[in-house]
């Protein structure tokens, strides 16, 4: 358990913590893999959200999952990319969390991930948090503590 002071603090900057869903780069589960190729290489970031029409959250997906659908014996595939759908490759089965504030929660998920998919308990997708905006609450944290909460001298 994170000690209340702590959580305190790096909640000063909670109101930066979600990026909300309508800012957020993603692509249907029924887009075809060459609208999906464009969209990564377009936004430049590693992975995207996959969306059902209804804003449900599906899973993610990656250029190099693409790519390796592509992957023919002696050379790339391109005809996949229209024939396959996001849905067909995109991983599912993906970390999430439903508050966006469970701050122990979302500093153990994001040691291995870059990003969290912020999920409702019914499913829909709200945004992400990132470990960029974490980082920073980490940053001020470590930077801000003892200004906070002052430490005896004998503990420096």
């Amino acid at each position: 358990m994170i000690s209340q002071p702590i959580v305190d603090i790096l909640l000063q900057n909670k109101a930066h913590f979600l990026i909300p869903a309508e800012k957020v780069a993603n692509v249907q589960v029924d887009n075809n893999l060459n609208h999906a190729f464009l969209v990564l290489t377009k936004v430049r970031y590693a992975k995207i959200p996959v969306l059902a029409n209804d804003s449900k959250f599906i899973g993610l997906i990656s250029l190099p999952m693409i790519t390796e659908t592509m992957l023919g014996r002696d050379d790339f595939d391109l005809s996949q990319l229209n024939q396959l759908c996001v849905g067909d490759v995109c991983e599912k089965n993906v970390p999430t969390v439903e508050n966006p504030y469970d701050i122990e929660l979302i500093l153990h998920l994001l040691v291995d991930n870059p990003f969290l998919p912020v999920v409702s308990h019914e499913g829909d997708f709200t945004g992400i948090v990132t470990r960029r905006e974490i980082m920073k609450s980490m940053n001020y944290l470590a930077h801000n503590f003892d200004q906070v909460y002052p430490l005896n001298e004998s503990e420096k």
